[in-house]
């Protein structure tokens, strides 16, 4: 069954995650759902009656003023039935689309990977152009658009309470990790009954490590087909994982990016054990010839590693 989700005072949550959070929609194994997903708060919006408009969908949203502890507007929870404690939950990425004509970057007092070199608020709206698949600043160079969801994650742990959607977890939530185009898996570990999926903080396009906070943030719509990998047949799983059509990828979330980096190369390690015969030992050195390990990002608190190893190498 397919089925759509826009975002509304009453589908969204602003920057937060929270295992209490009731589904908006539920749904069976299998289904597909469309979710117009919006991005941005006040605090970015262009001025009014400028170049710019701002949509309809996010404007409701900004009037309704929405609980907020995060920077991220979520769409969902969606819940899965028959998803259980251990299960995990298969996102499939079946397309991306821009339904916006421009997006933002922003700088931020005491935020970024350089916040001693730049201090102040400055704010760049940069033009989409969905047909031709590009985007362009007032100030540089034409892009290729390469559009993912920033912020993709199930609701956490219960025991964590209520977090903001700043940080990557075992839920996954905020891993701006670029290579989760349309075609991608993605697969995370399920804490609570039905999941709870959220989606939003739409990227146009994004380079490894997201330095300055942003990427090039603005409304995208998503559309995703449910799966369900039940513990008692695969094992249960704590951490997300995922796949492209050409990579899979391990991650690691960790304020020291060292600590990152060995969390992401021991999921590798546990990956290549899992899926072929050879020992721990070779894993490890086969990692070392033939998977890339790349900085997903720098400013989430949680900083992010994702490792990569090509389709075909090992299986």
């Amino acid at each position: 069954m397919r089925h759509r989700l826009s975002s509304t005072p009453d589908t969204i949550r602003f920057g937060m995650f929270d295992a209490a959070f009731d589904p908006v929609l539920t749904i069976d194994p299998g289904d597909t759902v469309v979710v117009e997903c919006v991005s941005g708060g006040v605090e970015v919006m262009p001025s009014p009656g400028g170049r710019w408009t701002i949509p309809t969908a996010l404007q409701a949203i900004h009037d309704a003023r929405p609980e907020r502890i995060g920077p991220h507007i979520l769409t969902g929870p969606v819940a899965v039935r028959g998803a259980e404690p251990g299960d995990t939950l298969e996102v499939r990425i079946e397309a991306i689309a821009p339904n916006n004509d421009w997006g933002y970057c922003a700088v931020r007092p005491l935020a970024g990977t350089l916040p001693d070199e730049f201090p102040d608020r400055y704010v760049s709206h940069i033009a989409v152009d969905a047909q031709a698949g590009t985007c362009k600043p007032d100030w540089g160079p034409t892009l290729p658009l390469a559009p993912f969801f920033g912020t993709m994650g199930v609701a956490p742990p219960p025991r964590y309470g209520r977090l903001s959607s700043r940080e990557p977890r075992e839920h996954g939530g905020n891993m701006d990790c670029k290579e989760l185009t349309a075609g991608s898996i993605l697969r995370l570990p399920v804490w609570v009954p039905g999941a709870n999926f959220s989606v939003g903080d739409g990227h146009g396009r994004q380079g490894d490590g997201e330095v300055c906070v942003n990427a090039l943030e603005m409304g995208l719509t998503g559309t995703f087909t449910f799966g369900l990998l039940k513990a008692a047949e695969v094992g249960a799983r704590t951490w997300p994982s995922a796949e492209t059509p050409t990579h899979h990828l391990t991650f690691g979330f960790n304020e020291d990016l060292d600590l990152a980096m060995k969390q992401a190369l021991r999921a590798m390690i546990d990956l290549i054990v899992t899926r072929t015969d050879l020992t721990r030992v070779q894993a490890y050195q086969f990692c070392s010839l033939a998977v890339d390990f790349r900085v997903t990002q720098t400013v989430n608190g949680e900083k992010g590693v994702h490792g990569m190893l090509g389709k075909g190498i090992l299986f």
